[in-house]
């Protein structure tokens, strides 16, 4: 049970909470679903992108805290989800939501995350929780909404307390698509939606699944790829029979050691028969994996659309979008990986390639637009490998 010495009184007109594992109880007013989840608490320093955040699957099991504080005036539209599987269970937001103001808008946020079964919560001073986070480390949490405001903060904390956090958490098998998909999406244009791929005379991408966001295979087709979409445990002997020009690696959430007891193996033969391979995010992690480097969980993570990323053959710094919370170990980089890009903001690996290989990979999010066009180039760098 929190301490009651130590609890602030429940605020008159709360009507949602966040209890973090270590007892610590902030009030606050809940919007979106009704009920109670527990997760993994993050921040994400984005001033803009709030719907593909909460709809991106690397943010399952987390709760989103967002430094910017105007987040729900926009509203919600169909066109900015990023995926239809889990994503993030929860989010936490320092001004109330008020109405939209933007003519794409189809729902208010709020009702767009009751729709969704994802909880809101109001009213917290999101500097001191991200301020928090950044001294202590990401914590477990329940972020709880209920219409009258009534909890059993003992059973909150409880339910925290008892959650086993990401390490060892393999989530990639909870988000990815189930069956394999062509994928037939393409660019997208005000007034217009998303446009069609074009099949025809393209080589062939085999895309593994294992949480993706739906623009990364928008702008493999848009940088001239035919994209087949498989579920993250697709056997090798599936993925060949499909005849791949190339493979690439889908972001998602979880600890990468943990998805690559399969994922690894699969990746290793891939390397061995030479097929070019790009990865983003968790499957820049599971390449790192396949070529003998190792991965850690970071402190607080990186997550948000401002991080700096310095390309190390010419010194250019990109402006890119992140959402991890592990990362390739760039002090245990074996023989034969280069480390191509490193943040500017703690020196972590965000990028290498395999000497001798047609395989490369990057931490951050390419097609997520943060410079706006900053990385679009990796996209025809992996599809021009595939002559």
């Amino acid at each position: 049970m929190p301490d009651p010495a130590t609890t602030p009184a429940q605020p008159e007109g709360a009507t949602g909470v966040l209890v973090l594992a270590d007892g610590t109880v902030i009030w606050g007013k809940g919007f979106g679903a009704v009920g109670e989840a527990v997760g993994e608490v993050c921040f994400n320093t984005a001033m803009t992108g709030y719907q593909e955040v909460m709809t991106d699957p690397s943010y399952a099991a987390q709760i989103v805290t967002f430094t910017f504080p105007h987040i729900g005036n926009v509203g919600a539209n169909a066109e900015d989800v990023e995926s239809q599987v889990e994503g993030a269970v929860g989010c936490v937001v320092r001004e109330e939501v008020t109405p939209h103001s933007s003519f794409r808008a189809e729902q208010e946020l709020g009702d767009w995350l009751s729709a969704k079964g994802k909880i809101g919560l109001a009213g917290v001073d999101t500097r001191a929780l991200t301020r928090r986070i950044r001294l202590s480390g990401a914590p477990h949490a329940v972020i709880a909404h209920h219409p009258k405001g009534k909890f059993d903060l003992a059973k909150l904390l409880q339910r925290a307390r008892d959650w086993p956090g990401l390490e060892g958490m393999d989530l990639a098998q909870r988000v990815s698509r189930e069956k394999q998909e062509q994928w037939g999406g393409g660019a997208w244009e005000l007034g217009k939606g998303y446009g069609r791929a074009d099949w025809n005379g393209k080589p062939h991408v085999v895309a593994i699944d294992y949480g993706s966001k739906d623009n990364i295979f928008r702008n493999l087709a848009q940088a001239g790829a035919r994209v087949t979409v498989v579920p993250a445990q697709t056997s090798l002997a599936e993925i060949e029979a499909l005849k791949p020009d190339g493979v690439f690696l889908s972001n998602g959430p979880g600890d990468p050691a943990a998805t690559g007891a399969y994922a690894v193996p699969t990746v290793k033969a891939l390397l061995d028969k030479d097929v070019p391979i790009f990865g983003i995010c968790l499957g820049h992690q599971i390449l790192g994996l396949a070529a003998g480097g190792r991965t850690s969980k970071m402190h607080q993570g990186h997550r948000g659309a401002n991080h700096p990323v310095k390309r190390l053959e010419d010194g250019v710094v990109e402006i890119t979008s992140m959402n991890h919370g592990f990362a390739v170990d760039n002090t245990a980089l074996p023989e034969g990986v280069e480390e191509t890009h490193v943040s500017l903001f703690d020196g972590s690996n965000c990028g290498i390639s395999l000497k001798g290989k047609r395989a490369f990979g990057v931490q951050y999010h390419p097609e997520a637009s943060p410079g706006p066009q900053d990385s679009f180039y990796l996209f025809k760098k992996f599809v021009g490998m595939l002559g």
